[in-house]
Order: C-alpha cells, then sequence, then structure tokens
C-alpha cells in the first residue's frame, strides 16, 4: 500500500510543473509540428510586462496575445525567422532573450565585461596597496633601542633592564 502511495505521489509530482505551464488549451495548435515550432519561437521571446520571463509561462495577457500572433503567423506559412524579425520589427530587440550583437545592443552585450574587468582592477589594485604596506617591513631601531635590546636579551631577568 504504502509503494502506490509512494507511487502517485511521484507521478504527481513530475506533473506538477506542468499545470504551471501558461499556454491555454484554445491556444494549441491541432499540428503537433506547428505547436513545437510555436513553442520553441516562445520560449526565446521574453515578455514585455514580465521582463525576465519566456512568454510561454507568463500569465500576462499581452504574453497569451503574443503567443496567439505567434501562432497565426505560424499557420500562415512564416518561417520561424520571419516570426522573429516580425516580433523586433513590432517591440525591438527587446523581446528577444538573445539580442544580435549590433551597435545598438553593444552597451548590454559588453557591460558584464566592463562591470568584471573593473571589479577585478579594482581588487588588484587594494590587494597591490595592502601588499605595498605589508612588504615594507617594520621600522629600523635606533642605536639606543639597538642597545637596549640587546642588553635585554642577555639578561635572565628583562624585568630589571627598564
Amino acid at each position: 500500500m504504502t509503494r502506490l502511495v509512494s507511487l502517485v505521489l511521484i507521478v504527481a509530482l513530475g506533473l506538477l510543473p506542468m499545470l504551471a505551464r501558461a499556454v491555454e488549451p484554445d491556444e494549441i495548435l491541432d499540428d503537433p509540428k506547428l505547436e513545437a515550432r510555436a513553442r520553441a519561437i516562445s520560449a526565446n521571446v521574453r515578455c514585455v510586462v514580465c521582463q525576465n520571463e519566456p512568454i510561454n509561462t507568463s500569465n500576462a495577457g499581452i504574453a497569451r496575445d503574443l503567443r496567439i500572433l505567434i501562432r497565426e503567423r505560424l499557420k500562415a506559412g512564416d518561417t520561424d525567422q520571419e516570426v522573429l524579425d516580425f516580433l523586433v520589427a513590432r517591440y525591438g530587440d527587446f523581446v528577444l532573450f538573445k539580442p544580435p550583437f549590433k551597435p545598438e545592443t553593444w552597451a548590454l552585450w559588453l557591460a558584464p565585461f566592463v562591470i568584471f574587468a573593473a571589479g577585478g582592477a579594482g581588487i588588484f589594485v587594494m590587494l597591490r596597496r595592502t601588499g605595498q604596506r605589508d612588504t615594507a617591513g617594520p621600522e629600523k631601531l635606533n642605536p639606543a633601542e639597538e642597545e637596549k635590546l640587546a642588553r635585554i636579551m642577555q639578561s635572565d631577568n628583562p624585568e630589571a633592564e627598564s
């Protein structure tokens, strides 16, 4: 009996992510190949409201509209690239999770590297400054201090030298 309950629980937990899908049943195309293409395109299209969520999983109204638009364009005979080009023309490169590398998006693509390099340079400078302080070593003793130190080290009772 416990094995059966465990099996049912495992199957239920395995199916749980499928419930989170935002694609509505009325959006699904009859042709499985077109539906697969629509889902592949939708996975690479950013919800313009949710921003970091693909339209496949977004419940926003605009995401639903975009999913329907993609399916309509595919049914009309557009290629995957034509659908993406249409979305970019309408919403800009922002709608793509991987925008093209062009002058308008250089900051987007290069900013992480610039920030990483600036952070690395800052850490290098900080370590170099602290390293210079540490390598300077202690100051030399003057002759009177050296003489006192020599007497203390030769003495059996260092407290008596004060």
